[in-house]
């Protein structure tokens, strides 16, 4: 079967009204249909192979997994067989259609000079079978999914040749001109890191990751006639260890289970993985690409580019790890299971997140190495009062517990008051985080507690201020100022700053924007 790309048209106006449809409509590529019904009979393996080889007993136990799992697998391939049959896509000069449904019909279509982002994913049975995932973005209600079209799936040419044509610059289409491909000409920005693996491997999924292993690997064993229960009971004397070294040593061993888990995700996931700089005769492209058993590859128009993104989570703080990812219009959530379309580092040195951020902004203003503006003791005043108030409620909580349930020991409110060192103690990290700072072309904000979030935006991407006080900070003088935007979240924050400098910051950011609603003073 012939795995050659569809000739895409080139950009051109609009068909006149009524007029027939040029191009005809396409379909997906069938070997998705043999690749699901491939994976089902390979996941009956094992227990064909415990039942017939190891002659394990066909109870229960061992048949009911292998049922569960081929029933998913043929609703998997007839739902796919299904999409198949029903799915149609089409690109026109002009637009990109996917008509789509069995039961209830839709129509998805978006026009080229729209496109924001075309991203291209492939499963380790996709990339066997020569198949892709391509993901459209338009940018429109990016933060649901809505306004994508996404194409499951096509052939490793096909989705070559859409990447090609419909990242095309918008003005070089609307002239009629052919679509560039890739010159070759690549700015490496960061590559992975063998030490970075330290900074992934230790999270509280990890205990989630250890569970799943264990119990997929007891199921395993158990198929074949191994008893894992045995096994761990006559490794040492239990009884001899007590509770307490028990309990720690199954800690320890989860621990390492799930650590060595979160380990072998994080090299499937970002094998090989590389930013990049693409440079073509009509601009730049951000590019990410990595993956071992699934491949993704994300494209990001610089020209939508509006700034950085540094997360800090407060648990990795303090061996200085961070997340990063850029604002950007256009940008949509990943689906389940998928780091967002954002993210261009994995969790890395927050000092290479900040190298790596000078270098996806490039204009030598250097945002996340300037001095960030603290903000006023009041600031401070209003987190403690809130870890305070937090103590007592959960103390006078827990002395109700105390008087009123008989299991409980009446000393239990005594947990809720030493809770209090901790809460301020988190309460001042919350007040150090606060900062903010104007750039160059930039406004920098950082706050956060749990997750120490530092946000260079440009000003100019800002279009609309909002100011919020609530009943404490006007008794203390404080204000909230935040920045909405079109792109990213929608929204950066600076909270509790002094009312006058909050004002003064917000119109120093963008001159003019809030001038009619600022009174002057007069001498």
């Amino acid at each position: 079967m012939s795995t050659a790309p569809p000739s895409l048209p080139r950009p051109e106006a609009e068909p006149a009204a009524g007029s027939p449809p040029v191009e005809p409509l396409r379909r997906l590529d069938r070997r998705m249909i043999w690749v699901d019904a491939v994976q089902m009979v390979i996941s009956l393996v094992p227990t064909f192979v415990a039942i017939v080889i190891f002659d394990v007993e066909p109870r229960p136990s061992v048949i009911w997994p292998a049922a569960i799992v081929a029933v998913i697998g043929f609703l998997t391939a007839g739902h796919d067989l299904f999409r198949w049959l029903k799915t149609r896509y089409r690109i026109t000069g002009h637009r990109v259609e996917r008509h789509s449904g069995f039961l209830v019909r839709s129509t998805l279509s978006v026009p080229r000079d729209r496109i924001r982002s075309v991203d291209t994913t492939a499963n380790l049975k996709q990339r066997l079978a020569g198949l892709r995932v391509v993901t459209i973005g338009t940018g429109q209600n990016a933060s649901t999914g809505e306004g994508m079209i996404e194409l499951n799936a096509v052939s490793k040419a096909t989705a070559a040749e859409l990447r090609r044509v419909l990242l095309a610059d918008r003005l070089g289409a609307e002239a009629g001109q052919e679509a560039p491909a890739d010159d070759g000409r690549e700015t490496l920005i960061a590559g992975l890191k063998r030490h970075w693996l330290l900074y992934n491997m230790f999270n509280v999924w990890a205990f989630v990751t250890a569970m799943f292993v264990i119990w997929s690997a007891y199921w395993l064993l158990n198929n074949v006639g191994v008893d894992l229960d045995k096994i761990v009971l006559n490794l040492v004397d239990w009884e001899a260890l007590g509770p307490g070294w028990t309990i720690a040593i199954a800690t320890a061993a989860v621990a390492l289970v799930g650590a060595v888990g979160l380990t072998m995700g994080f090299v499937s996931e970002f094998w090989n993985f590389r930013l990049t700089r693409v440079r073509t005769e009509r601009g730049t492209t951000l590019r990410t690409s990595n993956g071992l058993l699934k491949t993704r590859e994300v494209n990001r128009d610089d020209y939508r580019l509006r700034g950085v993104h540094i997360a800090e989570p407060l648990f990795w703080r303090w061996i200085g790890a961070a997340d990063t990812a850029v604002i950007s219009t256009g940008l949509a959530k990943a689906g389940l299971g998928s780091e967002p379309a954002s993210t261009i580092l994995p969790r890395c040195p927050v000092g290479e997140a900040r190298r790596v951020a000078a270098a996806v902004l490039d204009d030598g203003d250097l945002p996340f190495e300037a001095p960030l503006r603290a903000h006023p003791r009041a600031a401070l005043r209003r987190r403690v009062v809130w870890a305070v108030n937090t103590s007592l409620a959960l103390t006078g909580l827990l002395l109700w517990f105390g008087l009123t349930m008989e299991p409980l020991p009446d000393w239990l409110w005594l947990a809720g008051v030493a809770t209090l060192p901790v809460t301020v103690f988190l309460a001042v990290v919350a007040y150090r985080s606060l900062g903010h700072a104007i750039v160059g072309r930039y406004l920098v904000t950082r706050c956060g507690l749990l997750t120490r979030s530092t946000d260079a935006l440009q000003r100019r991407a800002v279009i609309g201020w909002k100011l919020r006080q609530s009943l404490l900070q006007r008794r203390l003088g404080l204000i909230t100022v935040i920045a909405t935007t079109a792109a990213g979240y929608g929204r950066y924050r600076a909270p509790d700053m002094d009312v006058r400098t909050g004002l003064s910051f917000a119109d120093e950011a963008v001159p003019g924007m809030l001038s009619p609603f600022l009174r002057k003073e007069t001498n």
